[in-house]
């Protein structure tokens, strides 16, 4: 509407003007309602051609859209193992911090098998103490056989040299007793040594695996015994928390309830554009929007990416193939925008619908030295029908409260 009545101004209004007081016909007598047409011509079909060209200017290179969301994603709130619930620590609507437990599941099986895992590291830890204490009675017990040994040696030295000196004194089989027992002797001190090694091979390698995988069994019972108390991620607001003590969950059952976050839908919106405006919209393109639930309120923001594709262009790979003509719905190009100051999306609730503007700026063309005089009038009139869709945006923003609870019916 404000497009036809600036076009009528610079259109309609001079040929009236020209028959009112260049030909002298007046308002009511030559021009009557049946013939405004005929009296009016020139200026009505340039009026109309004029609006139909700011029209397609305005919409082409400052692209407008309803389509405009604060998407935001919440989290499932679910244990990563089922059991049956044994405390629920916070209600709905709860605002919970990240690490703060929400409810816990009966957790008498995980207890048993830490209690177990613990008492068996206690049980390989008696272990390395009573290795430690058969280390020193190894000790004890090769200092003996080493004495026996030593002694049994003495014993044959000296009656084979009685031997040498008079055959008689002692005889040949009692020598080869003696011998037999210095290498029996021997033999207990080789046993003792390597019983020794076994034990320190049980200190230094075997008791210490044992332990180390009874502290991993430990540990492992630990973090499922920690898995009963179910946890919130990040910070946020409970919603949809109807669990009861009692109740059996099951991560492959519905959640518990939702967890969503403090900062949801704060960081922008996405918004979707005509597939025409493809070749229009850019990343740095400032942007205007009003959302329903912040009415009369334009909150300035700039466009951080577009996506290049089409989600309607999306195939899944099926048993059958996919008929073009099926997909009758048009695509949209999807454009993400964030505010452009700080604290610019403060009061606007996440989810909330939005209409956006979204602005194309020819400064960097205009500056440009070799630019030639059609060109540059025609960004300049691009840049200045801005101002006519910055316009119609603060229109809506001021007729929304009223089209939505009147003309609506308050839906």
């Amino acid at each position: 509407m404000i497009e036809l009545l600036l076009c009528s101004v610079v259109t309609v209004l001079p040929d009236y003007l020209y028959r009112r007081y260049g030909q002298g016909k007046r308002l009511g007598h030559e021009i009557t309602l049946y013939s405004v047409w005929f009296e009016l011509r020139y200026g009505i079909t340039a009026c109309i051609a004029l609006t139909v060209a700011l029209l397609t200017m305005i919409l082409y290179f400052h692209p407008s859209t309803t389509a405009a969301v604060s998407l935001y994603r919440t989290i499932p709130i679910l244990p990563e193992g089922s059991g049956r619930v044994e405390e629920v620590l916070v209600n709905m609507n709860d605002r919970v911090k990240a690490g703060q437990p929400i409810f816990r599941l009966d957790s008498s099986g995980q207890q048993a098998t830490v209690e177990t895992a613990r008492r068996r590291l206690a049980e390989i830890d008696a272990e390395i103490e009573l290795a430690r204490t058969q280390l020193a009675v190894s000790d004890a017990q090769i200092g003996e056989a080493q004495s026996a040994y030593q002694q049994a040696l003495d014993e044959l030295a000296t009656k084979t040299e009685l031997q040498k000196r008079n055959a008689g004194t002692v005889s040949q089989r009692e020598l080869e007793k003696l011998q037999n027992v210095v290498d029996g002797r021997a033999a207990a001190v080789a046993a003792a040594v390597a019983n020794k090694q076994i034990t320190q091979t049980q200190i230094a390698s075997v008791l210490p695996a044992q332990r180390a995988s009874a502290e991993a069994r430990l540990a492992e019972a630990q973090v499922d015994l920690d898995k009963t108390v179910v946890r919130a991620g990040i910070d946020g607001i409970v919603e949809q928390f109807t669990l009861r003590k009692g109740d059996v969950v099951n991560p492959m059952m519905r959640p518990a309830g939702v967890l969503v976050p403090s900062e949801a839908g704060q960081w922008g919106l996405v918004a979707g554009f005509n597939q025409l405006e493809a070749q229009v919209m850019k990343v740095g393109m400032l942007a205007e929007v009003t959302c329903v639930s912040k009415p009369m309120t334009i909150i300035p923001m700039v466009v951080t990416d577009v996506q290049d594709l089409i989600a309607t262009g999306q195939v899944r790979a099926s048993d059958q193939l996919i008929d073009a003509q099926q997909i009758v719905r048009q695509g949209t190009i999807t454009v993400y925008m964030e505010p452009l100051f700080e604290g610019g999306f403060e009061g606007v609730p996440p989810g909330s619908n939005c209409i956006a503007n979204a602005y194309t700026n020819n400064h960097d063309a205009l500056a440009a030295p070799d630019i030639g005089f059609g060109s540059w009038l025609f960004l300049h009139a691009v840049d200045a029908v801005g101002v006519v869709h910055a316009i119609i945006l603060r229109l809506q923003a001021l007729l929304l409260p009223v089209k939505t609870l009147v003309f609506s019916g308050g839906h």
